[in-house]
């Protein structure tokens, strides 16, 4: 019961995100969201997701993590439930960042409720193997999931399927799991809240600079309003002595150029995501449960390529699993800028949704290795979180220069419309002039990757292609295991 109620937490809140991306369409009708505007119904839940998520560790260590899974729970609920009643687009966008706070209080529960309640370590082993599996295909269910919700009833219902599972979850944790050991420890909240802003203040800026320009008042007081508090938070994690961010942990060159590359591909690979949804429905006229499916191909390739490129990890170790990916989605990236209005799926947009999915497992594999590997044991966690915090903060920043890209090509676009286009043809022009250019700038994010892995130093991988490379001396440990932050 312990095991089923944490995996349906962690199912919950994988689906989030991936769920809600085929309701975007929609969305945006209904509540009348810019084409621009429609990216902040993502940033807002993976911004405050994020910027809190390792204040919400700490928290379950202070106070437990069955209470800290009831009181992130509590809130993820009542957030859905807020945000299905919706009536405007800011009231969505409140909810959805509601939804980010209650995520960062439970997620980081659901591996130390693991960790305390299967002591025995085959017992554990499985459990860490179903949560994976849960992690892995969460992306795929989310997309189906999200399609016939959608499809069948309406857009409110990928939020309202969280009310009747939260609900379940606060009724049968309290029975089931134990209340863990409570460990001292201080609240880091400034430097929680001024990444936070600082982080929405650039994301702000970026999405506003789409829509007004470069000139914009409100843009440029964004960008400096992101500057000031983005410095108050480096200051304020120098001088605390509990920092919510470890910042010597970017000290490492591996682990720099290794947060950078998850940066790139979490912004090529949330883009990818956000505009072939767009493309898929309103040029192309599919379904949302047709959009859905469309995606399986893609989430299945990342699952498989995973698991290969884990077995080939030992030999090929992981800069080469790194740059090989990043070269698949490039490839990939670069094959979507192709795209026509008349693009058919199979012939147009299959073989690359393969290619990109082969690539961003691959990819997934190697940089995490790379930033988990060689950090003394009392840092595990710590590090463990700050690469779940930059899968977050690098896909709702990434998508916002993407919407950047977009909004700017889209312009550019409705000034060069072929003569002899309807409305409908004129549009579909428009938005596909946009997201082509958006994925050649993807395709550009995961080539410099590439170039990243020049710069890393090679990881021991205990006799494998990497093994006696020069390495500094912090990089005594052994990798951990990447196939759960997948």
């Amino acid at each position: 019961m312990v095991l089923l109620i944490v995996l349906t937490l962690q199912t919950m809140l994988i689906l989030d995100v991936s769920v809600v991306n085929i309701a975007l369409p929609d969305l945006k009708v209904a509540l009348d969201f810019t084409p621009t505007g429609l990216s902040w119904v993502l940033s807002s839940y993976l911004l405050t997701f994020g910027g809190l998520l390792l204040l919400g560790g700490r928290a379950g260590d202070v106070l437990g993590h069955r209470r800290g899974l009831l009181i992130g729970v509590t809130i993820f609920t009542a957030a859905s439930l807020l945000g299905g009643l919706s009536d405007s687009a800011a009231m969505l966008l409140a909810a959805r960042a509601l939804q980010g706070v209650g995520a960062a209080f439970a997620a980081p529960t659901v591996l130390a409720l693991i960790a305390t309640h299967f002591t025995d370590e085959k017992a554990r082993a499985k459990a860490l193997g179903m949560y994976a599996a849960v992690s892995g295909s969460g992306a795929a269910i989310g997309l189906i999931g999200g399609g016939l919700l959608t499809d069948w009833l309406s857009w409110r219902w990928v939020l309202f399927i969280n009310v009747p599972i939260g609900l379940a979850l606060l009724i049968t944790a309290p029975m089931f799991i134990r209340e863990t050991e409570r460990k001292p420890a201080g609240f880091d909240l400034g430097g929680a809240l001024t990444s936070t802003l600082g982080m929405t203040a650039l994301v702000y800026g970026f999405i506003r600079a789409a829509e007004s320009g470069w000139g914009d008042a409100l843009t440029l007081a964004s960008f400096a309003a992101a500057i000031v508090l983005l410095v108050v938070f480096v200051f304020i994690e120098t001088h605390a002595k509990q920092p919510i961010t470890p910042l010597r942990l970017f000290a490492d060159r591996n682990r720099a150029t290794g947060y950078l590359s998850l940066l790139f591909v979490m912004a090529a690979g949330n883009s990818m995501f956000f505009f072939l949804t767009q493309f898929l429905q309103e040029v192309r006229g599919f379904s949302p449960i047709q959009a859905g499916l469309a995606f399986v191909p893609l989430a299945v390739l990342i699952l498989i390529s995973s698991s290969v490129a884990a077995k080939f990890l030992p030999k090929a170790g992981p800069r080469v699993l790194t740059a090989v990916g990043a070269a698949a989605m490039s490839v990939g990236l670069i094959w979507f800028a192709q795209l026509s209005p008349e693009a058919g799926f199979a012939s147009a947009m299959l073989g690359p949704m393969l290619i990109a999915g082969l690539g961003m497992g691959t990819l997934l594999v190697g940089v995490t290795t790379i930033l988990m590997s060689g950090i003394a044991p009392e840092e595990t966690g710590a590090a463990s979180g700050l690469l779940n915090v930059m899968q977050q903060i690098g896909g709702a920043l990434g998508l916002a220069i993407m919407v950047t890209v977009f909004g700017a090509a889209s312009r550019g676009a409705a000034d060069e419309v072929p003569a002899g286009l309807d409305a409908k043809g004129s549009a579909d022009f428009v938005l596909t002039e946009g997201v082509t250019m958006a994925f050649a700038w993807g395709a550009g994010f995961t080539a410099l990757t590439i170039l990243l892995t020049l710069i890393m130093r090679s990881v021991p991988m205990g006799g494998g292609a990497e093994q006696g490379a020069e390495d500094a001396p912090e990089q005594s440990g052994s990798p951990t295991q990447p196939v759960s932050s997948l």
